[in-house]
């Protein structure tokens, strides 16, 4: 089983063309070969699949074996991957994912060309999430972009829900992340009884107009890197909190991110994304 290994921003995946149908346990291979020291090592993994609605369909599998709905970085990643091997003939193409089909554009030529790619509408529907019975009380914005307070940890969070096609909780701050206890908090955020299904947690502090800083961490993988719909998440409710205005720059632990968003229509996500190298995993067949 041939694989590439890929990066935008630090957040890593191993990439499979499963194009070609093949008897495997997806999500038992997800969980062998994204450990760091006992598999290759990956934030995920993503499978490149034919599609009838769309040029190609992705699947992203975590860490632990579940499947995430949408992954802005992997989109990206999986893009790179196409087009390095003149899978597509145009600098624009469609993707079908588990949230809808994405579009993405490739701006500039060769391996150093950003990536631009849509991520959908955010929802803030409090079933989206989603959010347990007894919070969704109250006006809509009040539950979802109106600093929820939750206590992780003995420490006061203000959360603010989005839903990218998968579900994020963005906590703005105004210390620096660096100095946030996200490996302590993180994982009582995402389990919490309030996320049934849990949840992802962006941490961001805004550092300037139209700038911020942000570290994510993420259901069903821990913190990574860089979070490409966390970064559109928190850019929606930095743009409702008047706190940004259609662009925005976001400095990840991994490196920096642009989306934009008009406050209407989807939001789109631009950066980089490179491969690493390839190689060569023994087949899984199915038990």
């Amino acid at each position: 089983m041939y694989f590439t290994k890929l990066q935008g921003l630090g957040n890593d995946f191993v990439l499979i063309d499963a194009r070609e149908p093949r008897g495997c346990d997806w999500a038992d291979l997800a969980r062998k070969i994204c450990r760091r020291r006992f598999g290759i090592g990956s934030d995920g993994l993503l499978l490149l699949l034919g599609s009838q609605t769309a040029d190609f369909r992705m699947r992203m599998f975590n860490p632990d074996g579940s499947e995430a709905e949408a992954c802005g970085n992997g989109l990206r990643c999986l893009v790179r991957y196409i087009a390095a091997n003149d899978l597509n003939q145009r600098d624009d193409l469609c993707i079908e994912t588990m949230a809808g089909i994405r579009q993405a554009k490739l701006l500039g030529q060769g391996s150093q060309a950003l990536i631009k790619v849509s991520m959908g509408k955010p929802s803030f529907r409090p079933e989206d999430i989603p959010i347990a019975n007894e919070a969704s009380k109250g006006s809509l914005f009040d539950i979802m972009i109106g600093d929820y307070p939750l206590t992780a940890e003995g420490r006061d969070l203000k959360l603010n829900f989005v839903s990218m096609g998968n579900p994020h909780a963005v906590h703005f701050t105004t210390d620096p992340v660096a100095e946030f206890p996200l490996a302590a908090l993180g994982p009582q955020v995402e389990k919490a009884a309030l996320f049934p299904r849990g949840v992802n947690l962006e941490v961001v502090r805004m550092s300037g107009p139209g700038r911020c800083e942000m570290r994510v961490w993420e259901r069903g993988a821990g913190e990574t890197l860089a979070c490409g719909s966390g970064a559109c998440a928190a850019m929606v409710a930095a743009r409702l909190h008047g706190l940004a205005g259609d662009n925005l720059e976001l400095k990840l632990p991994g490196g920096t991110a642009e989306v934009s968003w008009d406050g209407q229509g989807e939001v789109w996500l631009t950066g980089p994304a490179e491969i690493v190298f390839t190689g060569e995993w023994p087949d899984e067949p199915v038990a």
